[in-house]
């Protein structure tokens, strides 16, 4: 890629921010977390049918109720969004106050919404053990943009992006491009996804859920943890100590559930990332794999490393073996985790310590965490179902 320095970047600006994940709630216990050997997953029994299952559950107390509009909506869901929210809403509400209301944006991603609350009464309904209804209010995908707009009082686009495991980072992409159009002033984007036994039991079915703890690119990965998060950010044009510079999205449309081998699609959406933010691949100083552990997704994602970096020896690291598998918010706490390694600049996310495929572990892994240089600009990938697939590039505005 040529690099044309009279490009205009339409980077963003990451105002404010919050990741609530198994890495817990602050960025030092993020920062911990991921430079230290210390497990943070949870083995629970309450998803799988006399079954054991690995996953990445966030154990930090959610609000105690919705207010009384939302509580046709009200789910854990909502309440973990909610949570997150209230971490940083005075100081949203205080920078939006600028602008007009119906300039203020909501795009969120999800694919679980409200679908675990149901589980129990869908259960009780079906065996006879109850009438009660099911109100799929509340597990509607769109429900949670909009019940964020209506708690915040804000006018503007509201909408759910759902796109399974990239739905955050299409999240972040899309309210960039609303930005750039002028369709708004300022937007909240993120994702949020809670633990279910939905999830569980379908990764369950495909025989992808891992015996033990995830091993991305490991020699004996087995498959996947799946966890749950809740990351949040606003956005706006104006300059930020971190800036959202670029997204690139493909579509293999290659198998309903499975990438393409060669990873091509990938690899597309990487280009395309530095496109956009104007930057060759060797100024990339992290790549935040999507590494799910499983063979097939690790394989043709360090091809398609191979096919963009080519000679840049790029440090990359999974974080999933910390985190679990996101789904719907892992673009969003994979994303956060890359705005806290560029607001740092003192270490970067440790890749799994366990034997790593031969057929793989010719990359960069981060093996240690101490950055020993500053870094400028990060990428992170996310890649989803039916080869949706999108890399987010982050950049720092202090050299």
């Amino acid at each position: 890629m040529d690099h044309n320095p009279n490009t205009v970047h339409p980077a963003v600006g990451i105002q404010l921010s919050v990741g609530l994940s198994a890495l817990r709630a602050t960025a030092d216990q993020l920062k911990y977390n991921l430079t230290h050997s210390v497990n943070t997953l949870t083995e629970s029994a309450d998803f799988l049918p006399e079954q054991k299952v690995w996953v990445g559950a966030y154990h930090g107390e959610l609000i105690s109720e919705v207010p009384d509009a939302l509580k046709p909506l009200d789910s854990r869901n909502l309440r973990f969004a909610l949570t997150a929210l209230k971490e940083i809403e005075a100081d949203v509400q205080a920078y939006v106050a600028q602008f007009p209301k119906h300039r203020l944006a909501v795009i969120l991603g999800t694919s679980t919404s409200g679908v675990g609350d149901n589980e129990a009464v869908m259960k009780a309904y079906f065996t006879h053990q109850s009438e009660d209804l099911v109100d799929h209010r509340k597990q509607e995908m769109g429900c949670l943009a909009k019940a964020i707009q209506q708690y915040l009082g804000w006018q503007g686009a509201a909408y759910t992006i759902s796109t399974a495991c990239s739905s955050a980072a299409k999240a972040m992409a899309a309210g960039q491009r609303l930005l750039n159009a002028d369709l708004a002033d300022a937007v909240l984007v993120g994702g949020v996804d809670t633990l279910c036994r939905l999830t569980l039991n379908g990764f369950n079915s495909l025989e992808s859920l891992s015996a033990g703890i995830c091993q991305p690119c490991g020699a004996q990965r087995d498959g996947i943890n799946i966890g749950e998060a809740a990351g949040l950010f606003l956005l706006s044009k104006e300059t930020a100590p971190v800036m959202l510079l670029g997204s690139g999205e493909s579509m293999d449309a290659w198998h309903i559930s499975a990438p393409h081998p060669e990873g091509q699609g990938a690899a597309q959406a990487m280009r395309k990332a530095l496109d956009m933010a104007g930057i060759q691949a060797n100024e990339i100083g992290y790549l935040n794999m999507h590494g799910t552990s499983t063979p097939q997704n690790d394989a043709m994602e360090i091809k398609a490393v191979r096919t963009v970096f080519q000679e840049h020896d790029v440090p990359l690291s999974s974080t999933k073996h910390k985190t679990g598998h996101c789904l719907g918010a892992a673009g969003a706490i994979e994303a956060y985790i890359c705005q806290q390694v560029l607001l740092d600049q003192s270490w970067l996310p440790l890749h799994q310590d366990g034997v790593l495929d031969p057929e793989l572990d010719d990359q960069n892994y981060v093996l240690n965490p101490e950055l020993n240089q500053p870094i400028r600009y990060v990428m992170s990938n996310s890649f989803a179902f039916g080869g949706s697939n999108i890399s987010l590039i982050l950049g720092t505005t202090c050299p």
